[in-house]
């Protein structure tokens, strides 16, 4: 790092979530290139060299940025529909729309998702896309491209539907792929984007997306698949009761049960939601090691339930936050979950002991890192890792009166971000992007939004 070119911020609270929650009420953080180089208390040391800029955070809390573990991004051009509907009533009423998404709608939709998330504190993106028509162009493709133009960390997770309505699956039948289609399109995406290296900015999951709308032998060649090729996988688990009574129904026994007779269990496996969890299901999270995204605003949304959050941090099971897709949380915004996962959360079993404020950033920050296997480079600001990180402005009338900057961050508004750095690259100045026109990507997603709309009217 010696030759690396430096960027000083100084005279900032700062909260770690490292393994000790070190914090500092005011101090420095040093970015060498695109890596955390020191951070402590006080101002930075005298005689650094090759420092291009200073920032004088005062009023600020710095903190890891925050890391999505799930969402649906092509979702953001069908907001504001069927809101009023439980999942499988929501599914039915969205998958003729949603089978008929094209590139153009999905490098749209992608730009909108990214775009509300980076300008909110996220660094390092998740989108699980699974629907893929017959013709539709390059989606995959489409969706990495948005994220590398607006410069966050980004995991792709290859989804896909075999099961359709003849099978006794949701998805209408022209909505799904074939099962050798599908793993071969998976494997042909890992091949061409996936990057295993630290400082990786694109990474691709296996990902078939749910009991209800996948076969038992695309779930069990999909693990296959990822493990062939040393790729994580992410699914849907459950959900809702409905999940749960669809799965004893169809395959004799529980979700959980049931993921793990297709090998769908472990240290590189994470799932969403996770909301109707019994004692054994945990157990059985904790001992293999399998993550858990947990989508608090969506699960409201749709009346999934309150997830056992706290339960499950008591057992180990790794725990990250997640959006969710846009058609089941319209702000799209992560940083608005660090306080729903708290408030939530206190609405279950161990009402007010449920979680505190930093169990609910590390849930946000260090916590999606873990579940997306990145752990050892982002989720904590820590000398050696990389530089994603964000400043939170906590000096205006909504936060300055709270003594706490990071109660001031989960409890209170939803603090302005002055700056945001991932990869050492600044991404976000004084709340907005620095590499996407905001309004130009408003104007495409309305549009888009309006052709799918008078697409679908037309059958």
């Amino acid at each position: 790092m010696a030759a690396a070119q430096r960027i000083v911020i100084e005279n900032c609270s700062i909260a770690t979530v490292d393994a000790h929650d070190t914090e500092y009420p005011s101090g420095y953080v040093v970015i060498a290139g695109n890596r955390i180089e020191s951070l402590g208390a006080g101002r930075a040391p005298d005689g650094l060299e090759n420092v291009v800029r200073r920032i004088d955070a005062t009023g600020h809390l710095v903190t890891p940025g925050l890391v999505n573990t799930h969402h649906h991004f092509y979702q953001w051009i069908t907001r504001g529909l069927a809101t009023d509907h439980n999942l499988f009533g929501w599914l039915v009423a969205l998958y003729p729309t949603w089978a008929r998404i094209d590139e153009p709608m999905v490098y749209a939709a992608a730009q909108g998702s990214l775009a509300v998330m980076a300008r909110g504190g996220v660094t390092t993106a998740m989108d699980h896309h699974y629907v893929y028509p017959r013709g539709s162009g390059d989606l995959s493709g489409a969706i990495i491209r948005a994220a590398r133009e607006t410069g966050v960390r980004f995991t792709l997770a290859r989804g896909s539907m075999d099961r359709s309505e003849k099978d006794g699956g949701l998805p209408p039948d022209f909505a799904v792929e074939t099962l050798d289609g599908a793993l071969a399109a998976t494997e042909e995406t890992v091949e061409r984007h996936h990057d295993s290296s630290f400082d990786a900015m694109t990474q691709i999951a296996v990902a078939p997306c749910s009991p209800f709308s996948v076969s038992t032998e695309l779930l069990s060649r999909g693990a296959e698949l990822a493990r062939r090729l040393g790729v994580r996988l992410h699914t849907h688990g459950s959900e809702t009761v409905e999940e749960e009574k669809f799965c004893h129904e169809l395959f004799g026994m529980g979700p959980t049960d049931y993921f793990e007779s297709t090998g769908w269990l472990g240290e590189d496996v994470w799932m969403a939601h996770c909301v109707h969890m019994n004692d054994s299901d945990i157990a059985a999270f904790a001992r293999t090691g399998t993550g858990v995204a947990h989508c608090p605003s969506s699960n409201a949304r749709l009346a999934a339930g309150i997830a056992r959050v706290p339960d499950m941090l008591a057992a180990g099971v790794p725990v990250g936050l997640g959006v969710d897709g846009t058609a089941s949380n319209e702000s799209g915004e992560l940083h608005t979950e660090l306080r729903n996962a708290l408030l939530i959360n206190r609405l279950g079993a161990h009402r007010e002991a449920a979680l505190n404020a930093r169990q609910a950033l590390r849930l946000g920050t260090h916590g999606g890192a873990r579940v997306l296997g990145r752990a050892r480079e982002i989720g904590s600001l820590e000398p050696g890792k990389l530089a994603d990180l964000v400043l939170w402005k906590l000096d205006t009338v909504a936060h300055a009166s709270i003594a706490d900057p990071v109660t001031a961050l989960v409890f209170g508004a939803a603090a302005p971000v002055t700056a945001s750095f991932v990869n050492g690259a600044q991404i976000v100045d004084n709340g907005r992007l620095l590499h996407v026109d905001e309004d130009a990507v408003a104007r495409s997603t309305r549009a888009q939004a309006q052709r799918l709309a008078r697409i679908t009217a037309q059958g």
